[in-house]
């Protein structure tokens, strides 16, 4: 047990030394190497490494079986980035003589907005921020020339519209990538429920004014939002998302005003818990600089001591990955509490069960579209 907690802190160790320092990557061992690979792999982050060392030169001082993973790594990173601003690209044509307002957010948004974050990170799919009363009429315009709605259960579908901060994904019938279609940051049914006017409101317009981005306040919250509130049970709370967070903050953090308007920002919104979390998380891990005095201002968005320190635990164990050959019961468990309580903030208890209870009545019975959905009414009573 000793030797495999060593081994777990030790993987831990390299994978946020070489976030952190990594200039420093030339001197490791090459038994470290291997090591830092199999778990940077594991949270998506072999890309960012790569991007590090390539910009500081440094691709050829590391062991050249460690550089061609990190350039294979790039070379993935490059070609989605390519896809991803094709497929704006496209969106952009598809709506052609419309006028509604087109935010992007994440890894997209990043791209296009050409910050930080965009450097080393994979990107999955594009996804928009637009006005709910819009919805019908970008999905008709979609579906009209290319893009197809994705094979889901009907029950699951109008889940999705009732319930949900999006529709269903489109993807794209010959190029086979997605856009999700956000028309706020959290569920209807959230216990955070921000009002999504103001950031339509504050967003910030790119070179094709067509496209917007959050504002940087928003942009940081949204990130930690989509961290804390968005868990997997077998991924546990995503440490890209949370280096995204400590490259906006180092990026924005130097603009006038940027630290005086967050803690406003985030009660405003009703994120100062997230944004609590985050920084203090950031701080920690990656020596995020963050004043003194946001940090004060936060002590009241804590929770109560026990609290406070039970989420501190399960929190830097669902974040951090652990050893690809000592898997942990205790993550395991962090991941699946966190899993839990983002689905509790997410959807009020009863609403869940009812919710729940269907699904699984409709799995045991096997005759999931036979059954009359619109007797299914999902509105919350």
């Amino acid at each position: 047990m000793r030797d495999m907690n060593a081994q777990i802190r030790r993987a831990h160790r390299l994978l946020l030394d070489a976030i952190k320092t990594p200039e420093n990557l030339p001197t490791l061992p090459p038994a470290d190497w291997e090591l830092l690979l199999r778990v940077a792999r594991r949270v998506r982050v072999l890309g960012r490494i790569e991007s590090d060392l390539a910009r500081g030169d440094l691709l050829g001082r590391i062991p050249p079986r460690a550089a061609k993973h990190l350039r294979a790594a790039g070379n993935v990173i490059a070609h989605r980035k390519t896809l991803v601003s094709w497929e704006v690209n496209r969106l952009l044509w598809a709506l052609k003589g419309s006028d509604v307002p087109l935010i992007l957010l994440k890894g997209t948004g990043y791209l296009l907005a050409d910050l930080p974050p965009a450097r080393g990170r994979i990107f999955a799919d594009v996804d928009l921020l637009v006005p709910e009363e819009r919805l019908g009429e970008i999905e008709a315009r979609l579906l009209e020339v290319g893009w197809f709605r994705t094979q889901i259960d009907p029950y699951d579908d109008r889940y999705y519209r009732v319930w949900m901060h999006e529709i269903p994904p489109l993807r794209h019938q010959e190029r086979g990538t997605e856009i999700d279609i956000h028309h706020r940051l959290l569920p209807k049914t959230s216990r955070l429920d921000s009002n999504p006017a103001t950031l339509f409101a504050a967003a910030r317009p790119l070179a094709d004014p067509r496209l917007r981005v959050l504002a940087p306040a928003d942009m940081v919250l949204h990130a930690l939002v989509h961290l804390f509130l968005e868990g997997d049970p077998d991924e546990g709370l995503r440490l890209r998302d949370l280096i995204d967070v400590h490259d906006l903050l180092g990026h924005f953090g130097q603009q006038p005003g940027f630290w005086d308007n967050l803690p406003p920002r985030a009660r405003e919104l009703g994120f100062e818990r997230p944004l609590y979390y985050g920084l203090t998380h950031a701080q920690a891990l990656f020596a995020t600089p963050i004043p003194a005095s946001v940090l004060q201002h936060l002590k009241d968005a804590a929770p109560i001591w026990p609290v406070r320190a039970l989420m501190a635990r399960l929190i830097d164990l669902a974040l951090l990955p652990g050893h690809p050959d000592y898997p942990s019961r205790r993550a395991a468990l962090a991941r699946w509490l966190l899993y839990a309580r983002a689905h509790w903030l997410r959807m009020p208890a009863g609403l869940l069960a009812k919710h729940l209870a269907r699904k699984l009545w409709l799995r045991f019975r096997g005759a999931r579209k036979r059954i009359d959905l619109s007797q299914l009414d999902l509105k919350q009573q």
